[in-house]
């Protein structure tokens, strides 16, 4: 019982929260919910770009000699990476040799058909960061009154209306992940040309995301607990420890006899 009481614990439950809010935070903001690669034909050269590229007479080393290019195969492509997020799509510049990144917004590359669903899976994550942000402001006033004034009950009403917008943003939190995930394969499947992944698999950010819910439906099981062990179990027990004692009661006053009326003069008694 005591590893249940300290599990149930405000202070527990408040740091499951914040944890979970980082995270949810975290990996809102991130573009690395999928990563891969594409394949795309390869440039050609330039001054910038010597390798990795078709030559080009004039421009490419030795270009004297060279006319064509006799690659055949995936010899011809290459295969820059990416990685894409709910608010940008960034993927290897492929036209220049030093390391760069070209980066774009994800809403673009959406097709007409699902911009309504990624609005709304972006609505929900917000949403979702928005309640846990008012279940850690509500715990943490719980932790302050219960610090200051621990017989009142306010702190346990504010326990229990924390535990349920944790628990609302969870489920939110868990059908915008899975409704983004759908658009994205969507996109790999519709999207336009110039984004088409050749290979393409979850990145750290989708992972996060579900540590954080993980964490956020924990800590709202946890504080709705805590408040049906306060409130339910905590009073019938001491219902059943103190119940009412019947000799205590003061007795019942006795009833006064009832008022007769006066006998009328022409009575006569048998």
């Amino acid at each position: 019982m005591s590893f249940l009481s300290r599990v149930r614990s405000p202070k527990l439950t408040f740091f499951q929260t914040v944890v979970s809010l980082g995270l949810g935070a975290t990996a809102l903001l991130s573009s690395n919910w999928c990563e891969g690669s594409q394949k795309v034909p390869k440039p050609l050269c330039t001054a910038t770009k010597v390798t990795k590229c078709i030559p080009v007479p004039g421009v490419s080393h030795n270009s004297t000699s060279i006319h064509f290019s006799w690659e055949t195969g995936d010899d011809r492509f290459v295969f820059p990476a990416f990685h894409a997020g709910m608010w940008m799509s960034c993927e290897e510049n492929i036209h220049i040799d030093a390391w760069e990144e070209k980066c774009r917004s994800f809403f673009s590359l959406t097709p007409g058909g699902e911009k309504g669903m990624l609005l709304l899976s972006v609505s929900m994550e917000l949403m979702y960061v928005g309640l846990l942000c008012i279940s850690c402001a509500l715990q943490f006033m719980q932790l302050c009154l219960d610090a200051f004034w621990p017989t009142q009950v306010w702190g346990q009403l504010l326990n229990a209306y924390s535990a349920v917008f944790t628990i609302l943003g969870g489920s939110l939190g868990m059908v915008a992940h899975m409704m983004f995930m759908q658009v994205f394969q969507t996109i790999a499947s519709m999207g336009p040309e110039d984004f088409k992944p050749h290979r393409y698999g979850y990145s750290w950010a989708f992972y996060v995301a579900w540590v954080a819910f993980t964490f956020c439906m924990s800590s709202g099981v946890s504080t709705l607990n805590n408040y049906t062990k306060n409130f339910v179990i905590e009073r019938r027990r001491k219902a059943r420890m103190y119940p009412i004692q019947f000799s205590d009661m003061e007795p019942p006053l006795p009833l006064a006899p009832p008022q007769l009326s006066h006998p009328a003069p022409h009575y006569c008694p048998p």
